[in-house]
């Protein structure tokens, strides 16, 4: 095949392929340029906000992939932030916390984002998260396995990642849909903390087992009135539910 011919398909390919798009809400006006430029070495297009108001515009009006979300901001913080954006969208979020502090990740946690990192940070780091959760969030099932776990009350669609309760859709962000999959995907088997989150994360980083329990928490919240996600005290987590129809 000619050199200017592969040259044209390889130029196609990229062309043809969608940048994720990821939005900074940050009020550091310094910050979003360099960053922008080091996303874009790894194929992400990294666009941004300096205040809530108009991150939310932005996210309502365009398509993003993800958000990351600083938690000094003005207006109003990047948690009350975070919850406005919940109501609305189960968009990947990854929280800036200025401090690491223990409280802060909590609280981003059980508001519905699915990361978190201090600040100072390394932009490769929080590259690697974002490409982490967009993984994750993309991940297609094996192409072996059944599509579709069917139980008592709960359908899960592997393949248009939907979750049904009692017949109703359930709103999930990509780490609760994950975290439920896992579980169904081999309903009894007890899966301890450490277990799930090497399993949900996919790479090593500063971790605390609370981090699964606010997950459990939110997941099981969205999932009443069934009761279908068991402690084991000192265990783990299970899925106890039924088998459906096939």
């Amino acid at each position: 095949m000619p050199a200017g011919l592969i040259c044209s398909l390889v130029f196609a390919g990229m062309h043809n392929r969608r940048m994720p798009r990821i939005l900074l809400i940050d009020d550091d006006e310094h910050l979003a340029a360099p960053l922008a430029s080091y996303f874009a070495r790894f194929d992400c297009a990294l666009e941004s906000a300096t205040r809530p108001s108009e991150g939310l515009a932005k996210l309502r009006a365009g398509r993003y992939d993800a958000a990351i979300l600083d938690v000094m901001l003005p207006e109003m913080d990047g948690f009350a932030l975070c919850r406005e954006i919940r109501k609305e969208s189960d968009i990947p979020i990854v929280m800036l916390t200025a401090r690491g502090d223990v409280m802060d990740r909590v609280v981003g946690l059980e508001l519905g984002a699915d990361d978190y990192l201090p600040k100072p940070f390394e932009p490769r780091e929080l590259v690697a998260r974002v490409q982490t959760i967009l993984r994750r969030q993309r991940a297609p099932a094996p192409a072996a396995a059944t599509q579709r776990r069917i139980f008592e009350g709960l359908s899960i669609d592997l393949d248009r990642r939907e979750v049904l309760r009692q017949g109703e859709r359930v709103e999930l962000t990509g780490t609760e849909f994950e975290l439920l999959a896992l579980l169904a995907d081999q309903p009894g088997k007890v899966w301890s903390r450490d277990d799930i989150l090497n399993r949900l994360r996919g790479h090593e980083a500063e971790l605390y087992t609370r981090a699964v329990d606010i997950v459990v928490s939110r997941l099981r919240k969205k999932l009443e009135p069934l009761d279908c996600i068991k402690t084991l005290r000192n265990a783990g987590y299970t899925l106890a539910v039924g088998k459906g129809p096939p």
